[in-house]
């Protein structure tokens, strides 16, 4: 959290410290709205922390002009393209979400300005989750994937960790190391700062930070051999497109989608030409269950639940 704490101005950083000494559970979101409440995310429920008159701490507009100069480093033109984006990605990898007006230019969005809302989403590193799943995700070749799941469950946290055991490799389980290529769309699994990796992810990565899916995976396929690409949150044409050019390439896919289940994501069309012809191997169904980030269960290609620990709880 050390590196949320250096970019809120003193005012709020003052009573996040004393809330992360009090709680004993882990801060999620910190959501900073001007002239609203100042609002933390535990277990998916929402706490508003107090001034020291005993009310609910209000944002005051210049709290937003001392987040964003330091979010910026105090130059909104160098960070033209995250603001054109919605998000700026901070040291640890953390994305700092925005709102506010939006300026666009022949139907697209060209930046936003007049920021009022910053969702500071903090990203964790959970090393080791994926090693109890790793055996039944690979069968002498890393197993196309598709992990399921609603949001805050958990997808991108274990999306994250597939990556580091597929690039190191896990001896325990006769999974040897694999060349892996992360089409990093929002910058959430790799959280790169200037094109470096925040997390560890192994020595056998390569990032393609902040660029659209479709594109990314067929860069991936012209220029860098992966074994493995992993994405997260498919769900355009272009996507499905792209990960059909790249499973008859022979490159292995693990990746995610939004949904509760498996029923639920074949309402979607672009997902569901997928499922019709069989190119996963794999299904991960993520629920969300008391705060905690759970798999549920693993299906294989035909959606038969495999024998696999119902409701593991991820560390």
């Amino acid at each position: 959290m050390e590196e949320i704490l250096e970019m809120l101005p003193d005012s709020l950083r003052d009573l996040l410290r004393t809330y992360l000494v009090d709680s004993k559970m882990a801060v999620e979101e910190v959501r900073v709205r001007l002239n609203r409440p100042l609002e933390i995310i535990c277990g998916g429920h929402p706490s508003y922390l107090e001034n020291s008159g005993g009310g609910p701490y209000i944002v005051t507009f210049q709290d937003g002009i001392q987040l964003m100069n330091k979010l910026s480093q105090f130059s909104l033109y160098a960070f033209e393209e995250e603001l054109k984006r919605g998000y700026i990605t901070i040291k640890g990898g953390h994305r700092v979400g925005l709102a506010g007006k939006v300026i666009t230019e022949k139907g697209q969005v060209k930046a936003i300005k007049e920021v009022s809302s910053f969702n500071i989403r903090i990203a964790r590193q959970k090393i080791g989750i994926a090693e109890p799943v790793a055996p039944l995700l690979f069968n002498k070749r890393w197993l196309n994937t598709l992990i399921i799941g609603p949001p805050q469950s958990g997808k991108t946290t274990l999306l994250r960790d597939l990556a580091r055991v597929a690039s190191y490799g896990l001896s325990s389980q006769n999974i040897p190391s694999s060349k892996v290529g992360i089409v990093d769309e929002r910058s959430e699994i790799a959280g790169c700062i200037k094109g470096v990796p925040q997390h560890n992810l192994g020595h056998r990565i390569d990032v393609l930070d902040s660029c659209p899916k479709a594109e990314g995976i067929m860069m991936m396929i012209r220029s860098l051999s992966p074994e493995v690409i992993i994405v997260d949150e498919i769900g355009r044409v272009e996507d499905s497109e792209a990960i059909l050019e790249a499973m008859n390439a022979g490159v292995q896919m693990i990746m995610t989608a939004h949904g509760y289940s498996i029923e639920n994501v074949l309402k979607r069309p672009t997902i569901k030409r997928l499922l019709d012809i069989q190119l996963f191997d794999r299904f991960v169904e993520m629920s969300r269950h008391s705060g905690s980030n759970r798999i549920k269960r693993i299906r294989d290609s035909e959606f038969k639940v495999l024998d696999y620990q119902k409701e593991q709880a991820l560390p």
